[in-house]
């Protein structure tokens, strides 16, 4: 088994390198968006001036925010993806070995639970991409990634140690893989939103007729509409499975301590999340919450996600305090 505790760590850090190139490719797809939208803007402007000059007729605007109808391939971006599969297989094999090695599932601390989180949100997005083409989003993904696994694996690693009894459970395998499953849902809701705020900015600064309008890649993505659209459906299913993280860890709490609620730190966060993601798709399905205003509901409840799963684990102390840190 000593083996299993060299490998496990340095195939994760293979996985981060591997995502970092995958982080780069993406950026250079972003770039290559930009310099095309600026093409295709430079051809418009010559066709519109070319037919004004023959009769003043004006040429019809897209009205789907992109540059063009036709699909354009852009190389980096498959790059990218490619990189970020052979990184997902490797992050894989790390998740795997630490199970092994524990005789456990890989998830019982807060090393452990970034990197079943962070392979989940990959996870989902590769699946996303088979029936939706969100590879815009892949600097987005791979970013956060690269972010929460290198600060996990530098100030959050901890040996391999026994359960503590409360975590000797079955729960431990539901409640904690459904809320992991919940928060990859909410991490592109968040992406999504991002992209919402920018593409709206841009819109609004179009219909005012301002020369610059923001990044270029922007004019290659979905309207904001479209992209708010994403994020609400992808909120939707993570808020699903986040309702059933809550009531799943009534239960357990009520199996480990004999109660099903007793504020703890841990347990009034996860609600306070649960309350901000209701907020958020109630917002949604009213007229005037709609755009820019849900959006930063959005990036607000996975900002809580964030702070749940990190302060509120290192910093502060209850019956939840399994980080594994000491």
């Amino acid at each position: 088994m000593f083996e299993l505790t060299v490998i496990s760590p340095v195939l994760l850090w293979t996985a981060i390198a591997i995502y970092a190139a995958s982080f780069v490719a993406f950026a250079f797809d972003l770039a290559r968006r930009s310099q095309v939208s600026a093409d295709a803007q430079t051809v418009r402007e010559a066709e519109l001036v070319g037919v004004g000059g023959r009769g003043g007729a004006a040429l019809p605007a897209s009205g789907t925010g992109l540059v063009a109808d036709a699909p354009r391939r852009f190389v980096m971006a498959r790059i990218g993806t490619s990189l970020m599969v052979l990184g997902f297989l490797f992050h894989f094999a790390a998740t795997l070995t630490r199970g092994i090695h524990a005789g456990r599932v890989p998830w019982a601390n807060l090393y452990e639970f970034a990197m079943i989180g962070t392979l989940l949100i990959l996870a989902v997005y590769l699946v996303v991409l088979t029936r939706i083409d969100l590879r815009y989003l892949g600097t987005f993904v791979t970013g956060l990634v690269v972010v929460l696994l290198g600060l996990s694996a530098t100030n959050f690693y901890v040996d391999v140690t026994p359960l503590m009894d409360p975590l000797k459970s079955i729960w431990l395998v539901i409640h904690v893989f459904v809320a992991s499953l919940g928060t990859a849902f909410f991490a592109l809701a968040f992406a999504l939103s991002l992209l919402q705020l920018l593409q709206s900015r841009r819109e609004h600064r179009l219909a005012d007729g301002a020369e610059k309008t923001g990044p270029g890649f922007l004019r290659t993505l979905p309207a904001s509409d479209r992209l708010e659209s994403m994020a609400y459906r992808f909120a939707i299913i993570g808020f699903i499975l986040w309702t059933f993280t809550l009531i799943a860890g009534a239960i357990w709490a009520q199996d480990a301590w004999g109660r099903y609620w007793g504020f703890d730190v841990k347990e009034t966060w996860t609600f306070v999340i649960w309350v901000i993601y209701a907020g958020y798709i109630h917002a949604r399905a009213t007229r005037g919450w709609r755009g820019n205003p849900s959006a930063w509901l959005s990036i607000v409840g996975f900002t809580a996600v964030m702070f749940n799963f990190t302060i509120v684990n290192v910093f502060f102390k209850g019956l939840h305090a399994y980080s594994g840190l000491s």
